[in-house]
């Protein structure tokens, strides 16, 4: 089967599956919500502190939401052995890591939709004049998440404790990606002098994401392997 025709085939089996059963969008978006809810309780919203802490925030609720969703990647596989259905169909292993990459990306800029105006109203912080600019950062931030999760969410297949084993796993190699978005979004949201490093840091963002994309197109069929 060609590329492009497996990797819509999964992508729209994914997305069947997940808006059918909305076991993980909900789960995912509530816990979201609710962690936007409890800092803004535990932060003056219009202070100085509560904006200069506001992408770090933002980005903790999205970066623990989405592990929960990328916990399910491959989950959803291992029952009536699909996966292994998947490991000996005549399709590429890139194809299938392609096909997981964009569902795993539409499931997280799906929350961040709904999130991010949810944070701008709790936290008095107007996203309208800035929004194009975030719009990208949160599309570098999905791809990213997403680009490693879906990697790391193959390898916790057959590990017992998956659900608690992919953010130990992960989040040690997040970690700077996660320091470039909560470092743009925060500039973004206070303006200032600094909106002039913003460049760089989306330069950082994309260099994370092409990099550890383009290791895991050439590493999956390895890993499916394992």
């Amino acid at each position: 089967m060609p590329f492009w025709k497996t990797t819509v085939a999964i992508l729209r089996k994914d997305l069947r599956v997940e808006f059918r059963t909305k076991e993980v969008f909900n789960s995912s978006a509530v816990f979201a919500l609710l962690v936007i809810v409890t800092f803004s309780m535990a932060f003056e919203p219009t202070s100085d502190e509560a904006r200069a802490l506001s992408g770090g925030l933002l980005w903790v609720a999205f970066a623990f939401a989405a592990m929960l969703g990328l916990s399910r990647t491959f989950a959803r596989e291992v029952p009536n052995d699909c996966l292994q259905g998947l490991r000996m169909a005549p399709v590429s292993a890139s194809a299938i890591y392609t096909g997981k990459l964009l569902s795993n990306v539409a499931f997280l800029g799906l929350i961040e939709v709904i999130v991010l105006p949810v944070f701008g109203l709790f936290f008095n912080v107007p996203l309208w004049p800035v929004a194009p600019q975030l719009l990208l950062v949160v599309l570098l931030g999905s791809w990213g998440l997403s680009a490693i999760g879906t990697t790391f969410a193959a390898i916790a297949t057959s590990i017992r404790l998956r659900e608690l084993m992919l953010p130990v796993l992960l989040f040690p190699i997040e970690l700077p990606l996660i320091l470039y978005l909560v470092e743009s979004t925060t500039v973004l949201i206070t303006g200032g002098d600094a909106i002039i490093e913003l460049g760089t840091w989306l330069r950082m963002a994309l260099g994370f994401d092409i990099i550890f994309t383009v290791l895991s197109l050439f590493l999956f069929e390895y890993i499916l392997e394992e």
